[in-house]
């Protein structure tokens, strides 16, 4: 299954399922990235940490290691 971190600038995708456990599960969700909530790559940094997207009509920036855990609805 193909994460948030595989995907390419300039797509929307939308979030499938999150994994990962307690504290930043929570935090992936209260940054809103929910099950069926669509997602926007804006920017991805140059070596690819951070990436910039906008979500639920605002700007967010995700490191690599939480864009892992959010995965895509093929």
């Amino acid at each position: 299954m193909k994460t948030l971190k595989e995907a390419k600038c300039g797509q929307t995708v939308t979030v499938r399922k999150l994994t990962g456990e307690g504290a930043l599960k929570r935090r992936i969700m209260d940054m809103g990235i929910t099950k069926g909530a669509e997602i926007f790559i804006r920017k991805v940094a140059p070596l690819g940490d951070p990436i910039e997207v906008s979500v639920r009509g605002y700007e967010l920036t995700i490191r690599k290691s939480e864009a892992e855990n959010i995965l895509l609805a093929e």
